[in-house]
C-alpha cells in the first residue's frame, strides 16, 4: 500500500496546476490532503467523481480556512473526526478506519507569528496524543499531515537563527519528543537518520526553494508494531504546485 501526504495550499489552486495529472501518475492507494480551504461543494467535480476512489473531507466554519481531504481506493470502514468541537470547527482532522490500522489525516494549527496560537495549537497536540493512545489500544496507528513543526536542528535550514520562531520553538519541539516516547516513530527521520536538505516546505519569498531554504514539517508517525510493515518513507521536493512537497509511505501489508 502506498499512502502520499500532501499540504495543498488550496484544493482549487492545485487542482489548476495539474494535479489529476500527478494523481494519475503518483497512483497512491490513499491520498491525504490538507489545507484543502474548500467546501465539499467547491471541489472539482472531478476529484469527486474518481473511479475507484471514496473522497472523505471535513472542512472548516471559516470559508477558504484550513481543511482537510482524504482520497482512498481501499473501502475505509469507518470515518469520524476528533470529535471537539474547538478543532473539529476548523476542519483538522479525520480519522480513518482502514481495517489493519488507523489513518489519521491531520492539519496542525500554526503558532503564527507573534505566538498566539502557539497554546491553541499545543492543545490540538495534546489531544491528537490523547486519542492515539486511545486507538493504538485496538490496532497499530499512522498519523500523516503537516505538522508546523521541525523537530530537530537537522530538520530546517537556519535553525539557529529561528529559535524564536512558531514551528522551531522549544515548547512545541518537546511535544514531538513527549510524542516519540509514547512509543510513535518519525518514519522518514528513523530511516534517514542523517540526511540533510530533506524539506518538506519552503517560503514564498524569493529564492527559498530554489537554494532548498526550507523545513521538514510534514509526517509519517507510526505506532512501533508497524515497523516490520514498513518498506519506505520518501519526499518528494520535485513535485510543485504547493509550497509543500508531497511525502510517502509504503507498506508491506502481508507483514500487517
Amino acid at each position: 500500500m502506498k499512502i502520499i501526504s500532501w499540504n495543498v495550499n488550496g484544493i482549487r489552486s492545485i487542482y489548476k496546476k495539474g494535479f489529476l495529472e500527478w494523481f494519475t501518475t503518483a497512483s497512491p492507494d490513499i491520498l491525504c490532503l490538507q489545507e484543502t480551504r474548500a467546501s465539499r461543494e467547491q471541489f472539482p467535480l472531478n476529484m469527486e467523481n474518481l473511479p475507484d476512489f471514496e473522497l472523505h473531507s471535513a472542512e472548516a466554519d471559516k470559508k477558504g480556512y484550513s481543511g482537510v481531504a482524504t482520497l482512498s481506493r481501499h473501502k475505509l470502514l469507518d470515518t469520524k473526526k476528533l470529535d471537539n468541537k474547538v478543532f473539529d470547527s476548523e476542519g483538522r482532522t479525520l480519522i480513518h478506519d482502514c481495517g489493519k490500522f488507523y489513518l489519521l489525516n491531520c492539519y496542525f494549527p500554526n503558532g503564527q507569528r507573534d505566538h498566539s496560537r502557539v497554546p491553541y495549537k499545543l492543545d490540538f497536540c495534546q489531544s491528537i496524543k490523547k486519542k492515539i493512545s486511545t486507538l493504538k489500544k485496538i490496532k497499530p496507528v499512522i498519523i500523516t499531515g503537516d505538522f508546523n513543526t521541525a523537530h530537530f536542528p537537522i530538520d530546517l535550514a537556519n535553525p539557529k537563527s529561528n529559535k524564536n520562531t512558531t514551528g522551531f520553538l522549544e515548547i512545541e519541539r518537546q511535544w514531538h519528543d513527549e510524542f516519540i516516547k509514547d512509543g510513535m516513530v518519525d518514519i522518514y527521520r528513523t530511516l534517514n537518520p542523517q540526511t540533510e536538505g530533506a524539506y518538506t516546505w519552503w517560503s514564498n519569498r524569493p529564492g527559498c526553494r530554489e537554494k532548498n531554504i526550507g523545513w521538514r514539517i510534514d509526517y509519517f508517525f507510526v505506532t512501533e508494531d508497524l515497523m516490520p510493515a514498513i518498506k519506505d518513507a520518501q519526499i518528494h521536493a520535485d513535485v510543485l504546485g504547493s509550497d509543500h512537497c508531497p511525502i510517502e509511505l509504503d507498506i508491506n501489508l502481508k507483514k500487517l
